[in-house]
């Protein structure tokens, strides 16, 4: 009887070797054949999984958005009884990627960014990765001001697109090191407490 394979588990195997060469390496050091090793398949399993190399690397964009976005509802879900603004703080530090064990996700994530301002497929996959994250966060920064009546409340699609770009930008200064992971979320915490000023 022919062996059952699990396509859809081997695309996120080959994922997983793209994101480790491609931090180790950046995107120029992603090769078919190196993907294939790293993965330990043979090249023609690759290539029986993604057509073309930008196929692979747009499979590999969006499998590091969805990691992102499990994290993000996982971190929401452990804590249920949490009021909705310390929510939207959680979801954003999740996001920001500022945490060491989310280091090399960071870099593998900046790597795709760099390359989509020239790649439309790989733009395409980030916008609505973007479009996700923005829409979650949209939720959450209506859901914490709620009931309010209050002059200067915030709009909740403007804020949710602020805190994703302070969020990539905390990353990016992360990584270059011109801030400590500790200052960046200082920086986030002081944005998050302002909300409610």
């Amino acid at each position: 009887m022919p062996r059952q394979v699990d396509h859809e588990g081997r695309r996120r195997l080959i994922a997983d070797a793209v994101c480790q060469l491609a931090d180790e390496h950046g995107l120029e050091g992603v090769t078919l054949r190196d993907v294939a090793a790293r993965a330990q398949v043979s090249m023609g399993a690759v290539q029986r999984c993604f057509r073309t190399k930008e196929e692979m690397l747009v499979f590999a964009l969006g499998h590091i958005g969805e990691r992102i976005g499990e994290r993000v509802r996982a971190r929401l879900v452990r804590s249920p009884a949490q009021s909705a603004g310390t929510a939207l703080g959680h979801a954003v530090t999740e996001i920001s990627l500022l945490r060491e064990e989310h280091r090399a996700e960071a870099r593998v994530w900046l790597a795709f960014v760099a390359q989509a301002a020239v790649s439309e497929a790989l733009a395409s996959t980030l916008k609505a990765n973007y479009a996700a994250l923005q829409d979650a966060l949209t939720r959450l920064v209506a859901e914490a001001f709620e009931g309010t009546r209050r002059a200067g409340s915030p709009d909740p699609q403007r804020e949710a697109r602020t805190l994703l770009a302070l969020a990539d930008g905390l990353t990016t200064h992360v990584l270059v090191g011109h801030l400590t992971p500790q200052e960046a979320l200082d920086v986030l915490d002081a944005h998050l407490a302002g909300l409610w000023e």
